[in-house]
């Protein structure tokens, strides 16, 4: 008679959908709210490491992909910053702490904090709610700090309203030794003392020096033009990263609409360095 694996020692599967509560939710901006979730035994859903992302799913309306926003050193729940941007999202930001949803995963490939980045300077650029797939790894090295060099984060969006996670940068990465924050918004708003400017440009403002591996996300023409500023800055394509979640479908290589050219998003990444992106898309 063979081995009974119905109990708690069989191997996480994550094709299958597990139950979710939603236990706290924080409205980040007016489009963007970040849903913490464990599962109904209280505890992490599965462990997954910076980069990764989870198929998250309300039975009859929908599911789709999203980055994982917390750090894998967080050992008691998960989180994911979710713009609302069509039904199902609109559904999820209607939710209220207690509800329940269905989350798998982890899926795609992680950044390398264990290996390329490790011991390396770092620059975090991102823009809008791209900072949530790089709140993840900015956390990750936090938490490591010791494994990590200089850790510079360049963070733009439209609005002072519209900078996700803000509390946590004010508090958190800004008053954190070694670590230097510098925020940008498009234009001049009321009650903003900060840059005012959009993130390209205020990358070659600032004139980083090119001893550092480079995070990029954002949107498709951000990462453009904060590509060609980097070049034009000195630094290579061997130098960045980036992240191309938002292209995930199926997230195991089925469906193939995440191809970009030779490669598969959900099975290649979404974690690339620029130079192994052989055919961008055209809106990047």
């Amino acid at each position: 008679m063979g081995e009974c694996t119905c109990g708690g020692n069989h191997k996480h599967d994550n094709l299958i959908p597990m139950i979710g509560v939603i236990t706290d939710i924080r409205t980040e901006t007016p489009d963007v709210k970040t849903f913490r979730v464990v599962g109904r035994d209280g505890k992490k859903l599965f462990e997954h490491m910076p980069g990764q992302c989870a198929m998250v799913s309300v039975p009859g309306v929908g599911e789709a992909m999203f980055s994982i926003t917390s750090s894998p050193t967080n050992k008691e729940f998960q989180e994911f910053s979710i713009k609302r941007c069509g039904s199902l999202t609109d559904v999820l930001h209607g939710m209220n702490p207690g509800d329940e949803i269905t989350v798998r995963g982890p899926y795609g490939n992680a950044f390398p904090v264990e290996t390329a980045l490790k011991g390396e300077n770092l620059l975090f650029i991102a823009g809008g709610i791209g900072l949530a797939p790089l709140r993840s790894v900015i956390n990750y090295v936090l938490d490591n700090r010791e494994n990590y060099g200089t850790v510079e984060i360049l963070y733009g969006s439209r609005s002072a309203d519209d900078l996700v996670q803000l509390e946590e940068i004010q508090q958190v990465w800004c008053k954190t030794e070694g670590v230097d924050v510098y925020l940008t918004i498009d234009r001049e708003q009321e009650g903003w003392d900060g840059h005012v400017g959009f993130v390209p440009s205020y990358l070659k403002e600032i004139g980083f020096t090119t001893n550092k591996k480079v995070l990029v996300c954002g949107p498709p023409i951000m990462i453009k033009f904060v590509l060609a500023g980097l070049t034009e800055m000195g630094f290579t394509k061997e130098q960045i990263y980036t992240t191309l979640e938002l292209r995930m479908k199926c997230g195991i290589g089925k469906c193939g609409r995440c191809n970009i050219g030779s490669k598969y998003v959900c099975k290649d990444g979404p974690v690339f360095r620029f130079d192994e992106i052989d055919e961008l898309p055209p809106e990047y």
